[in-house]
C-alpha cells in the first residue's frame, strides 16, 4: 500500500467504456514522512476524497478491483481509505523476535 496527498480533479473527455462517472483525482505520493515520491498521477476515487486528503492507494490488480459495483476496467491506482492520524514510530520500537509460548505465528 502506498501513502498520496489529494493535490486535485483530472478531467477526461473521453474514457475507457466502464469507467464514465468514475471520479479521478491527481494525487502526490509520499513516504510515511510525508516527502514526495516522485511525480504526480492520477488515481480512481473509491472514497470520496478532496483536495489535501492524505490517502492509502494501492496498484495493479488491486486497484482495479477496489471499485465497486464495476466490472474489471483498466485502472491501474485507486484510492481505498483516508488517513485520519498517522503515526511514525522508529524501527527499534518494535520487537520483532518472536518470544516463548503462544503467539499467533506458532
Amino acid at each position: 500500500m502506498l501513502l498520496g496527498i489529494v493535490k486535485g480533479n483530472a478531467v477526461c473527455t473521453m474514457k475507457y467504456p466502464g469507467t464514465q462517472g468514475l471520479k479521478l483525482l491527481v494525487v502526490q505520493p509520499v513516504n510515511k514522512h510525508l516527502q514526495p515520491l516522485g511525480g504526480l498521477q492520477v488515481a480512481a476515487d473509491t472514497v470520496q476524497a478532496g483536495e489535501g486528503d492524505l490517502c492509502v492507494m494501492v496498484r495493479a490488480r488491486e486497484a482495479a478491483l477496489a471499485l465497486p459495483d464495476k466490472k474489471f476496467v483498466p485502472i491501474d491506482l485507486a484510492l481505498v481509505g483516508i488517513v485520519d492520524e498517522l503515526e511514525v514510530r522508529s524501527d527499534e520500537s518494535f520487537k520483532l523476535t518472536l518470544q516463548r509460548g503462544w503467539n499467533p505465528y506458532s
